[in-house]
């Protein structure tokens, strides 16, 4: 149709040319309107940072004898980037770890700054730590971390690294209109105080403010994308992740990491159809096929003649692509919608168990004493029990369980929607000789001093989550002249850190202990991150309930004092181990007690007050919009690290046998019911050779028609587990053994079980292998 017919062209073509920018400004209006419906831009990532699962020992309890052989199931980091249109920016990232570390910080950002120059740094990135004890150590810089891994292990470091960095990425790239929402409720029972006698030693007139000894509150996050709805939700909740015990081998995230599968899953078969309003999305198929494939066939005997035709298939070469590709919830099979990410974020669970149920005494089944968790004057006695007590699985799937239901229902009621400035403040502190300025009751003030970093003798007696072993005890203001005398051969104190650690009797007098290398932290970063009226406060430590108390009023106290109306319903969250790690920080009074964590409190009696100090003046350039001085940079000693893993040197397998075979299979004819074990074993080779990053070990397949193989479950799932062993330290013969608990929600049909790995030859070439077992039938 042709506009203006009778003008004249010269005419027409000034009109046509004025219509073409009415059009235009018309145009742009309608899109700054859509972009002002959305406070921010907001981008969600995640990605594989499972380590070696074989040789390496596991991170959070010290325990020697804890070493990987398996996987119970995989680690993630997850992060989050909310950003103004055209101003700041801030990025969350957590990871299914035991903390943060401060060489990964280090390497990350500079990847980030090759990558995206100045628009990432170490003032707007958050890197946290769920605090799970079932992960692979070695990938922190200090010694005093890295002692029980025997060293530093590149492997461990490399893949949370790359991970972190690829959740990034993708965070970035996701980066589209959208909006925040934020919601609080309280879950009363998947924490209890596991230093209740030394919580008790805090002023009677603060403990009465409080109704419970440990913060029951979860403060959470709701990523509402304008086009396709929700995406993600990330939440924050103090509970250690000590559900899995120090004897456990298996690689997990803990009850943290199994709330965040469990929501992820949720959302991905229900939350789809409770978001979106169009039909054909509602009922497109979940990444969870196994609970969606209609298995059609007409009686049992049908089942089992159709899973006798698939016998269990010898080893054979295969691509490491295969073992992505054939994943669960493989990137490769998802559509072009964001992918929903779900985090579950450590807070100040500095004395906060999990294992809800008390702690008792392994030898009289009695309560353990009350003062200093021990049984018969004997800590190693003395264990937490979770709620699925014996079983440590069964526990860490309740509290896990607990948390993600509480989210579920934040996240559908959540309503208050986060707006106002994206803003950020970060400052390095040498917390070995900070000044602090404390009032006196008189009503002046008086300068203390914090110390350099110690460990007092109670840390030796570790918790009822992880007792500590030999003859320590907790709420040892003392020490012993034996464990002195073994202290002094590494580093006597002098009598100035002995004074200034007063009342920790030294153990180990790690801030001085300099060879080969820094043994502890003394350069740590504090940092403050803006979003709305949410503000998170990133501690490189361990906070315990009332440390973390006195730190949130005294931010927020700032923030809503001197007419600042933008600030009157502000949120604050501490989210613990973030950006490097320096253990706990416990009051001024809990540390009188000289319970393990205050025995961990690094640098003296004043820490608590020194970081609350220093975040106040963070919280006050905040509002006023200064800037904050740097400080001074913490070292890197990636270059000084050393590493006495042996490496893998080669993976055999018996005469006449292909890695991938069977070894034990599953009965002939078998029916299996829901609730049972099902267990395969592989002959195999050892995991280090390749992480799978992104892929899985592990398998359970159902048939589809008859003869279409639909992958299930795998090392994602809670109800698989790979467990990988060999017969002796040194043989180069391994196997893996494959469980899978078949859970109730399991369709009925024809399954098998496949097994993906990669065996090392005698010249160091990487050889990948898969084998499967029989078919067998779930009725």
């Amino acid at each position: 149709m042709e506009f203006f017919p009778t003008l004249n062209p010269n005419v027409r073509r000034s009109c046509a040319i004025i219509w073409f920018w009415v059009s235009l400004l018309l145009l742009l209006q309608n899109s700054r309107g859509v972009l002002s419906a959305s406070n921010y831009l907001i981008g969600l990532g995640s990605y594989d940072i499972t380590g070696p699962a074989a040789d390496v020992n596991m991170m959070g309890y010290a325990n020697m004898e804890q070493i990987a052989s398996g996987v119970h199931f995989r680690l993630r980091a997850r992060a989050f980037i909310v950003a103004e249109p055209q101003g700041n920016r801030v990025v969350f990232v957590n990871l299914d770890a035991c903390m943060a570390s401060q060489l990964v910080t280090i390497k990350v950002l500079e990847r980030l700054k090759a990558r995206y120059g100045n628009l990432y740094t170490e003032k707007n990135v958050a890197i946290s730590g769920i605090h799970t004890h079932a992960g692979p150590g070695g990938y922190l810089q200090y010694i005093v971390y890295i002692v029980t891994s025997l060293g530093f292990v590149r492997q461990s470091f490399d893949v949370i690294v790359d991970g972190i960095e690829q959740s990034i990425i993708q965070a970035h790239e996701n980066l589209r209109p959208g909006s925040i929402f934020v919601n609080k409720g309280e879950i009363l029972d998947a924490g209890v105080n596991r230093s209740p006698s030394a919580y008790l030693n805090n002023p009677a007139a603060e403990r009465s403010k409080y109704k419970y000894d440990v913060d029951k509150e979860m403060t959470l996050l709701k990523f509402v994308d304008d086009e396709w709805g929700p995406v993600g939700s990330f939440n924050w909740f103090a509970t250690h992740g000590t559900s899995m015990s120090r004897t456990n081998s298996l690689i997990s995230g803990d009850n943290k990491g199994a709330a965040a599968r469990f929501m992820e899953d949720w959302f991905d078969q229900n939350g789809v159809q409770s978001t979106y309003s169009n039909k054909s999305e509602a009922n497109e198929i979940p990444r969870r096929v196994s609970n969606i494939i209609p298995i059609v066939h007409a009686n049992h005997h049908e089942l089992l003649e159709l899973a006798a035709s698939f016998q269990s298939s010898s080893g054979k070469p295969a691509t490491r692509f295969l073992s992505v590709a054939r994943r669960v919830r493989s990137a490769l099979r998802l559509s072009d919608k964001p992918r929903f990410v779900s985090a579950f974020c450590q807070s100040n669970c500095g004395d906060v168990s999990p294992n809800v149920l008390g702690a008792f005494c392994i030898d009289t089944g009695l309560p353990c004493d009350f003062n200093h968790s021990t049984c018969g004057g004997k800590n190693e006695l003395c264990y937490g029990r979770g709620p699925g007590y014996p079983d440590e699985f069964e526990s860490t799937r309740i509290i896990g369980d607990r948390q993600f239901r509480k989210a579920v229902d934040l996240f559908n009621k959540a309503s208050e929607e986060l707006k106002g400035k994206v803003d950020y403040r970060h400052t390095y502190l040498d917390f070995s000789k900070l000044e602090v300025t404390l009032s006196t009751q008189g009503g002046g003030s008086e300068i203390f001093k914090t110390c350099p970093a110690a460990m007092g003798f109670a840390f030796a007696a570790g918790t009822t989550d992880g007792p500590g072993a030999f003859d320590f005890m907790q709420g040892d203001d003392q020490g012993n002249p034996f464990w002195r005398l073994v202290r002094n051969l590494l580093k006597a104190p002098n009598k100035e850190q002995i004074d200034c650690q007063h009342p920790k009797p030294i153990l180990l007098d790690t801030g001085e202990m300099k060879e080969p290398y820094d043994w502890a932290p003394s350069i740590l970063p504090i940092q403050i991150l803006r979003i709305g009226q949410l503000v998170i406060l990133s501690v490189p430590g361990e906070f315990t309930t009332m440390a973390g108390r006195r730190l949130r009023d005294a931010v927020k106290t700032v923030l809503t004092s001197g007419g600042h109306g933008e600030f009157n319903s502000v949120h604050v969250v501490i989210a613990g181990l973030t950006n490097t790690y320096s253990q706990y920080v416990t009051t001024i009074e809990e540390y009188e007690m000289q319970r393990y964590e205050g025995a961990s409190t690094l640098f003296g009696p004043h820490t608590l007050s020194a970081y609350i100090q220093e975040f106040k003046k963070l919280a006050t350039a905040l509002i006023s919009g200064q800037s904050i001085e740097p400080g001074p940079q913490p070292p890197d000693l990636l270059d000084k690290q050393i590493s006495l893993l042996t490496p893998v040197v080669i993976d055999m397998a018996p005469p006449g046998v292909k890695f991938g075979d069977v070894s034990t299979d599953v009965p002939k004819n078998s029916t299996f019911k829901r609730g049972d074990m099902v267990t395969v074993v592989f002959w195999s080779a050892c995991p280090r050779n390749d992480l799978m990053t992104e892929g899985t070990f592990s398998l359970v397949e159902i048939l589809h028609g008859k003869d279409s193989w639909v992958p299930a479950y795998d090392d994602d799932d809670f109800c698989l587990r790979f467990k990988w062993s060999r017969p002796s330290k040194l043989s180069a013969r391994s196997q893996a053994t494959i469980e899978w608990r078949i859970p109730k929600s399991a369709a009925p049909g024809v399954y098998r079980i496949q097994h993906f790995g990669a065996s090392k030859g005698l010249m160091g070439s990487i050889l990948h292998f898969t084998g499967s077992s029989s078919a067998f039938v779930v009725a």
